[in-house]
């Protein structure tokens, strides 16, 4: 006991030094694999270390390669930092060590489980009844989603996907936009059900109503109450502009077809949770699946994925199992909804950030991310020689500096200024630096200083 004590200690004292650092340190990492893998030591001991020592060594050797993620000017990829209600109920939920699996089992999270859904789900305006499986990330919310889809899909023209497998099955066909994010690909591999069918997006990435319902009409036998196993994805936040597919033209279309539809919100599910923003998402509720992430908008840490479905069977009937050893309720259990059967609590610390927040808060804090984002855009305009490429809507903004050589230019400056941490990327063929804002801790001074070294980054 008293060494667990003292290694706890000493983690906290680590863990609250880099998080005081993070309002002055550079963004960017300051060592490299190889610095980090030297300064830990490449050999395995031959015998024991005390916990104070081995969780000293982890933080001194990795502290100069840590990327300030979670501080206020971390803009290169969608990563929300992590809120203090959330951490702190993250460090609970190591501590507890609950394999949050079985309703009877593990009580405390599974209570915790149904009550952030619950909330969820209204703040979402989803279906009260939908199914809420807590995974690890949208990659995964999107996997789940989809087999659950795979598996309806196909029920309904009288194929048992989980007895037979997809040998001989029925082709599922599914339709994407032009612009849909590629891990939606990914969990369409995993899947088996191969590469999709393309569907025209416009210049800002949103699906065209009228090429898919084209495409819903174009294969045989596939029309207005057709019997072809189809699912159509649709995506709430484009990764570089941030739009939204138009959902109240396009699924009561695909649904008039026979189709599930999906909708891939990793980021942008929770502009729902805002009465300024909720126009962006009007008639998405109307969908049979959807898929986003809680570190990123709502700011728990990693990992945690959220997989929506409206109709609990189909999602048990995909992910749920038996087991003669498993003390499994009669009303079921959260492993009914997701893949894996080993998992952390992941509920605990969604719960604290909504808990924390409340209703009005988790509207701020999206609120807020949009609001600064448009600062940017606004000074990105004031650059001379920048554009803005995209409608800023949401909370991404893309912008070039002439050619792609001169974008790609001040995309490394920038990062070797140190200041703040903007990607760069290729959005319609050409190079562009992206920003994402979805961090709590970034507030109107973070975003002056980052547009600062932006400036300072573009002078020729």
């Amino acid at each position: 006991m008293d060494d667990r004590d003292a290694a706890l200690d000493r983690a906290h004292q680590h863990a609250t030094t880099w998080l005081h650092t993070l309002a002055t340190r550079p963004v960017p990492p300051q060592a490299t694999v190889d610095d980090v893998a030297a300064a830990l030591g490449t050999d395995l001991p031959d015998g024991p270390t005390p916990a104070t020592d081995v969780v000293d060594l982890l933080a001194t050797a990795c502290g100069p390669g840590l990327t300030a993620m979670p501080s206020g000017r971390f803009y290169g990829m969608v990563i929300g930092g992590t809120h203090p209600a959330a951490l702190a109920a993250d460090w609970l939920t190591s501590a507890w060590d609950q394999n949050a699996a079985l309703r009877t089992l593990t009580p405390a999270h599974t209570a915790v489980e149904d009550v952030a859904s619950a909330w969820l789900l209204e703040l979402l305006g989803l279906p009260a009844t939908s199914a809420v499986g807590f995974v690890t990330g949208a990659t995964t919310a999107n996997f789940t989603a989809l087999a659950a889809a795979r598996t309806e899909v196909l029920r309904r023209v009288g194929w048992d996907v989980r007895r037979d497998g997809l040998t001989g099955a029925p082709r599922v066909r599914v339709l994407v936009g032009a612009e849909r994010h590629e891990s939606v690909d990914l969990a369409l591999s995993y899947l088996g059900l191969g590469a999709p069918e393309v569907v025209a997006a416009d210049d800002q990435g949103r699906v065209s109503a009228a090429a898919l319902a084209a495409a819903l009409d174009a294969a045989p036998g596939a029309g207005e109450g057709g019997d072809v196993p189809t699912v159509v994805l649709l995506q709430a936040g484009n990764v570089h502009s941030g739009a939204f597919d138009p959902f109240a033209d396009v699924v009561d279309v695909a649904h008039r077809h026979g189709a599930w539809v999906h909708v891939d919100g990793a980021f942008g599910l929770f502009a729902a949770a805002s009465p300024a923003l909720r126009h962006l998402v009007a008639g998405y509720e109307r969908a049979d699946s959807w898929a986003t992430d809680a570190h990123k908008t709502l700011n728990v840490p990693y990992d945690c994925g959220l997989a929506i479905v409206a109709d609990p069977a189909p999602l048990r009937a995909a992910m749920g199992m038996h087991g003669d050893y498993l003390i499994q309720s009669e009303v079921g259990d959260p492993l009914d909804k997701v893949p894996e059967l080993s998992r952390r609590g992941r509920a605990f610390p969604v719960w604290a950030v909504l808990r924390a927040l409340g209703r009005s808060g988790v509207a701020d804090l999206v609120d807020g991310f949009v609001r600064h984002a448009a600062a940017f855009a606004d000074g990105l305009r004031s650059i001379d020689g920048a554009t803005v490429l995209n409608d800023v809507v949401f909370t991404q903004v893309c912008a070039s500096f002439g050619d792609d050589a001169r974008t790609q230019d001040v995309v490394r400056r920038l990062l070797a200024d140190g200041t703040a941490w903007m990607s760069g990327s290729r959005w319609h063929g050409r190079s562009v630096l992206r920003i994402s804002v979805s961090g709590w801790a970034t507030t109107d001074d973070d975003v002056r200083a980052s547009l600062d070294a932006l400036r300072r980054a573009a002078r020729v």
